[in-house]
């Protein structure tokens, strides 16, 4: 009788543990310089990450499907660009990239199916970045055509800690009304203690046409993740699951000095 009984609080832990854990992940695209002037070096490193960003806990991330950049509408494809990195013992993808014009450039990752057991759910984050390049500030409020996507409404660089942020939250190319979205900080270091969990994930609603709000209380990189189910299964050992398509978007904030 002890023994099940220590057996059943030992997987109720786990469980609980594994919830945990599963709460929060955010694909990740972050670029060494979000405003590249003149001035500046034109090479660009970009960090590909499946994280729970304040947590800091990795989550291992297959060859992503794609990888690319659009600038002044155009697409070019960067999927071979991706080298492997590992990182407390995750997989993470890391790639280079040299600026060679002006105006706004949108990155974008479509990373492979991620499955979550403790959810019972495929997880696909399409996630973008936007990097302004030599003072053409045009582009960043592009739609790039991924399956669900974040349009920004407030211009997603040059941005105030305490700054207000706003974006359109689409999925096929339509505003999704109410979605719910969360955000998070990039807490490199551990440096932030949130006093309690839901300090950790900050949660908002769109409204009825799809435009969510948010003001960045501090400086760094901020990111939105737009949950919603897709219209499509896929199989784990030869049963269908639903599959969780987030639009993720990141930006980032200084401290006004």
């Amino acid at each position: 009788m002890k023994k099940r009984l220590v057996k059943a609080i030992l997987t109720t832990m786990i469980l609980m543990l594994s919830f945990s854990l599963s709460w929060a992940h955010f694909g990740i695209i972050i670029p060494s310089d979000d405003i590249v002037s003149k001035g500046d070096k034109k090479d660009i490193i970009l960090q590909v990450k499946f994280i729970h960003p304040f947590e800091g806990h990795y989550m291992n991330m297959e060859m992503p499907k794609a990888f690319g950049v659009m600038v002044d509408g155009n697409k070019h494809d960067l999927l071979q660009t991706l080298k492997k990195n590992v990182v407390k013992g995750f997989t993470t993808w890391e790639a280079s990239y040299k600026i060679k014009q002006p105006g706004d450039h949108i990155f974008s990752v479509e990373p492979a199916p991620y499955w979550e057991p403790a959810e019972e759910t495929f997880i696909v984050h399409y996630t973008k970045v936007i990097v302004n390049a030599l003072g053409l500030e045009e582009g960043w409020d592009s739609e790039i055509g991924l399956k669900t996507e974040i349009v920004p409404l407030t211009r997603p660089y040059g941005l105030w800690a305490g700054n207000v942020f706003q974006g359109i939250v689409k999925v096929d190319g339509k505003a999704v009304p109410y979605a719910e979205v969360e955000v998070e900080y990039y807490n490199e270091g551990g440096k932030i203690k949130a006093p309690d969990e839901p300090y950790i994930t900050q949660v908002t609603k769109a409204d009825a046409n799809g435009v969510f709000t948010y003001a960045m209380p501090n400086a760094g990189w901020w990111g939105f993740a737009a949950l919603n189910t897709a219209d499509f299964k896929l199989k784990h050992e030869g049963k269908e699951y639903p599959v969780e398509i987030g639009a993720v978007l990141w930006v980032k904030t200084r401290e006004m000095k």
